[in-house]
């Protein structure tokens, strides 16, 4: 795949894995014979690798609005989003995914608002590239800015058209109709005519209005309330299935050898002992190699039982990352400059230097890459857990060498992705198995390939320079910004000299998106530095802040998260609090941090945290809480201890018992304070609220011992000053 693909400009830069090669080592030597076999005859489409830019950019579809191969469309008509059927209920169409960020809820109170039912008439059918619309992906905090105003004005639409009709039907003034409760209703006459009667189940092709109007958050009825996940009950029962759950007739069990370093090529194979083991199927295609059994266990013996001799080359160590980082970064040229970076240094009273790291983290989701692969017929499916199920419908035709129209991609409701699986890897080597095999394949990785194989959190290297005047005026602002990207690098302090550039480097290991991107490396270094400013001329943090801003938004969440603080209150000894805020993607942020300390032991415990946060009007209050909760629980990992160690190719601590993530005892009283602006539209909160915590977390740590830390992890064994 090249490296060189252009990109959509609503992506993000730091997505690296969308425009790296593959992470599976397929050559795909198929021989001719099985290509065809496979294929069934007919029509052979070589897809090329500039299809991903037009998948995501969008292009030509078919009628239906279905995505055609090299382009994308948005179905126009109220049947490509909903159906209402003669009972009633009413089925939602969308390419998005449930990964537990709980869209299934929101989605549906979008929809139910708007077609005023019950919020358990609504069913969604999700990710399937089959059955709905093309949609680029579940990342980036879009769903709720994007796709829930398209869901509702498409029930909008559906609601005026089921007026008409029932106009129609009983025969009233249009005027008099009202809608509720899945019925229409003459206030004149008192008659009623059920959502059901008037579809007849049939296809609603009416055409979306662009001037249909939705209903305000001001006037809201379901949207704004608190619901319950709407299929909770199916997790908390064990109902619910996932990837790693399902079964399919016949269907065999698959494991891959994996190399001995990033990068191997494979030398010698000796499979003779794995040739003589009853029902088992070895593949090998270039660099490829895995095997098909009967059940798990004879398919991990069978792969344990393979003699592979791999080549690699000399490689980085997680010693001489950031070093190593500076050398291969490339030149760039800053987005935006303002003013005179040697005038506002002029200006300033002090000027401060200094130079802060993140390293590389792993996603660790609940639940690993699986996937399901059968054959039918010359079409392939697959059941697996991404968040881009188009995405990897893509992947899938690429590698097999066969039109889209003959893949089709299913997504159950997964456990958590955090932006690590956006690529297809577990499908393709499914499918690989699946096609050799002549039968259904599941492939699930342990959690060591997990930890190995995926990709992580970019590692970063990040230089700032700044002056400020002794009445706590910044006067000069640069920020360079070496290989973890430029997410979150804007800001909303008002600086008039400022100079800010993200430089691409050569990574040793395979990065990625992760929760929030780059944004939680951005923000950790200028927050941090923002408290050494505030600390250079004897100010007040908080106070600081709101000296440098006029955004009216980001002062409103910094003033909530302080009184709900207590912020300037009497700390005990060992004591430190910290306050950091931040915007990105449509949402602002504030959060304040209680640490103690044990100087004895360098032990660092987080007591509190408070955050306000602010993301336009409030959709579901108790969710939007969930999500600022479950941001802080994850953002302790990377602040306070997770790092992947790594050495020429090699993961070091690619398990649970090396890779320290937050436990029980770890995580501290948390306070949510939601700042509800109905006034503003609603943006996404999957992702900004993990931004403040490791920031304010550093500060409290200088607060309470002097000692800044300017790395994350900032206390992997305990505080060392």
């Amino acid at each position: 795949m090249s490296k060189h693909r252009s990109i959509d400009d609503s992506i993000e830069a730091e997505r690296y894995e969308l425009l790296a090669e593959p992470g599976y080592l397929f050559n795909f030597e198929l021989e001719r014979r099985d290509f065809f076999k496979l294929l069934g005859g007919g029509l052979v489409l070589v897809l090329t690798f500039d299809a991903f830019a037009a998948q995501e950019s969008g292009g030509q579809a078919g009628e239906s609005g279905r995505r055609r191969s090299g382009g994308a469309s948005t179905p126009k008509d109220i049947g490509g989003w909903l159906h209402i059927a003669e009972d009633g209920s009413i089925n939602v169409l969308t390419g998005k995914v449930e990964f537990g960020q709980n869209i299934r809820t929101s989605l549906a109170q979008a929809v139910a608002e708007e077609l005023r039912v019950p919020i358990a008439s609504v069913r969604l059918t999700m990710g399937d590239t089959d059955l709905t619309p093309f949609d680029m992906g579940t990342f980036g905090s879009r769903t709720t800015p994007t796709m829930a105003p398209l869901l509702r004005k498409a029930a909008a639409a559906a609601r005026e058209v089921l007026i008409d009709l029932a106009a129609t039907d009983l025969k009233a003034d249009r005027a008099q109709l009202t809608v509720k409760d899945g019925m229409v209703i003459d206030a004149r006459s008192k008659q009623s005519v059920a959502f059901g009667k008037l579809t007849k189940g049939q296809k609603l092709l009416k055409v979306i209005p662009d001037s249909i109007a939705i209903t305000p958050a001001s006037e809201w009825t379901i949207a704004g309330k608190s619901v319950s996940k709407v299929n909770g009950r199916d997790f908390v029962t064990g109902k619910h299935r996932y990837t790693c759950d399902l079964k399919l007739p016949d269907m065999l069990f698959g494991k891959v050898v994996r190399p001995s370093a990033f990068g191997a090529s494979l030398a010698v194979v000796d499979s003779r002992d794995v040739e003589r083991m009853p029902g088992v199927k070895i593949v090998r295609d270039g660099n490829f190699i895995g095997v098909a059994a009967p059940d798990q266990h004879t398919a991990t013996l069978a792969a344990d039982s393979i003699k592979a001799n791999w080549r690699s080359e000399q490689q980085p160590s997680g010693k001489e990352l950031f070093d190593y980082l500076r050398k291969q970064a490339t030149e760039a040229q800053p987005a935006n400059p303002r003013g005179s970076i040697a005038e506002g240094l002029a200006q300033a009273d002090k000027k401060l230097e200094q130079t802060y790291t993140v390293a590389y983290i792993a996603h660790a989701p609940l639940e690993p890459r699986a996937a399901v692969a059968q054959w039918t017929g010359g079409k392939l499916t697959v059941w697996t857990g991404t968040q881009r199920p188009f995405g990897v419908r893509t992947e899938l035709a690429e590698a097999f060498r066969i039109p889209e129209e003959r893949v089709r991609v299913i997504v159950p409701d997964t456990g958590s992705g955090y932006g690590g699986k956006h690529t297809g890897e577990a499908a393709v080597e499914a499918a690989r198995l699946a096609q050799a095999a002549g039968k259904p394949v599941k492939l699930v990785w342990t959690r060591e390939e997990e930890f190995t194989w995926a990709y992580f959190r970019p590692a970063g290297v990040i230089d700032v320079a700044s002056g400020v005047r002794n009445d706590g005026m910044i006067t000069a602002w640069e920020f360079h910004n070496y290989n973890s990207g430029g997410s979150g690098i804007g800001h909303r302090y008002d600086i008039a000299n400022q100079k800010i550039v993200v430089h691409q480097s050569k990574s040793p290991l395979r990065q990625g998106s992760y929760r929030g991107l780059a944004a939680t490396a951005n923000h950790f270094a200028r927050e941090t530095h923002l408290d050494e400013l505030a600390r250079a001329v004897k100010m007040d943090p908080l106070e600081f802040r709101l000296k440098n801003l006029k955004d009216e938004r980001q002062s409103a969440v910094l003033n909530a998260a302080a009184k709900a603080f207590g912020w300037g209150k009497a700390k005990s000894s060992g004591s430190g609090y910290g306050i950091a805020a931040g915007f990105e993607k449509g949402g602002y942020v504030a959060t304040c941090a209680e640490v103690s300390v044990d100087r004895a032991t360098g032990k660092v415990k987080l007591v509190r945290v408070v955050e306000a946060f602010e993301c336009g009007a409030v959709v579901n209050p108790d969710q939007l809480k969930n999500q600022i909760e479950g941001s802080i629980v994850m953002a302790i990992g990377g602040a306070l201890f997770e790092a992947m160690d790594f050495d020429n190719g090699k993961i070091v601590n690619g398990r649970f018992s090396r890779y320290r993530v937050p436990r029980f005892s770890d995580v501290p009283i948390i306070e949510a304070v939601l700042v509800d602006r109905k006034d503003l539209p609603s943006a996404g909160a999957g992702e900004t609220p993990i931004v403040g915590l490791a920031p304010a977390v550093g500060n409290a740590i200088f607060d309470a011992t002097g000692i800044r830390l300017r790395s994350l992890p900032m206390a992997p064994n305990a505080l060392k000053g």
